[in-house]
């Protein structure tokens, strides 16, 4: 069997009588891709903030390659292994792409940024800094002032910032948002290519994308996952379609 990575089990949340996630459970396997769909306001950003420990369940737990996470906040749940990008952009705009970087490889330290000077200077985090933006394909690109780069190349340095924290899981909140055919392409790629460093749980909206990279898909409806399977056994099933794929599936 195919070892899990990660794993969210019975994960519950309400907010007053709206039950956002409504006994939730999904595993991530060494290797792999898991795709999260499912319409607006189906409680797929609650279920990632729940399992990043922005947002605290109401019962239910969830594991990284074992090891409860349960009551660790954020800031050491990636400290641990947790890499995720953003459907909304958290990078330093001022800053620039090395900048950027650097500041994720002293986040995955667990080090307060005290002066900026004397961190830019530090030869280890330079290196872990540049290996991750070699990893992304924006070497060249280290002196740019981040505000000035493209919006695929933002989606790509905020992957490299995720890698600069040596992650044991990637979580990708709509990676391919607002990329163009050429953008998307590129982003695929380089997704593919990740999944060996690390397992990705994917939130996208995309479905060619989505079919295009995944081993598994979970379909979450109403806070609940309706189907878990293959891409071609989620492509078939009538309630799926009915639910919400509709006429987006990929021929």
């Amino acid at each position: 069997m195919t070892e899990v990575v990660l794993r969210a089990e019975r994960l519950f949340k309400s907010f007053g009588a709206l039950k956002a996630t409504n006994d939730v459970s999904l595993d991530l396997r060494k290797g792999e891709i898991h795709a999260l769909i499912g319409p607006n306001g189906a409680g797929k950003s609650t279920l990632i903030q729940q399992i990043t420990g922005h947002l605290a369940s109401d019962s239910g737990f969830v594991e990284l390659l074992g090891t409860p996470l349960t009551g660790l906040g954020p800031a050491q749940r990636a400290q641990l292994g947790l890499g995720r990008t953003f459907q909304i952009s958290a990078l330093a705009m001022e800053h620039t792409v090395l900048q950027n970087a650097v500041l994720g490889a002293l986040g995955q330290r667990g080090t307060v940024m005290r002066f900026f000077a004397p961190v830019m200077r530090d030869k280890s985090l330079l290196a872990v800094a540049q290996e991750a933006l070699a990893q992304v394909g924006l070497s060249a690109f280290a002196g740019t002032r981040t505000a000035d780069l493209s919006h695929g190349q933002r989606r790509q340095l905020e992957v490299a910032v995720a890698l600069t924290l040596k992650p044991k899981v990637f979580l990708m909140d709509e990676p391919m948002a607002g990329l163009g055919l050429e953008g998307a392409t590129q982003m695929i790629g380089l997704l593919k290519e990740l999944r060996q460093a690390a397992p990705i749980l994917l939130i996208e909206h995309d479905m060619d994308a989505v079919f295009a990279l995944a081993d598994r898909i979970s379909v979450l409806v109403y806070g609940e996952i309706i189907a878990t399977g293959t891409p071609e056994e989620i492509k078939v099933n009538p309630e799926i379609r009915r639910a919400y794929l509709g006429d987006e599936v990929p021929a």
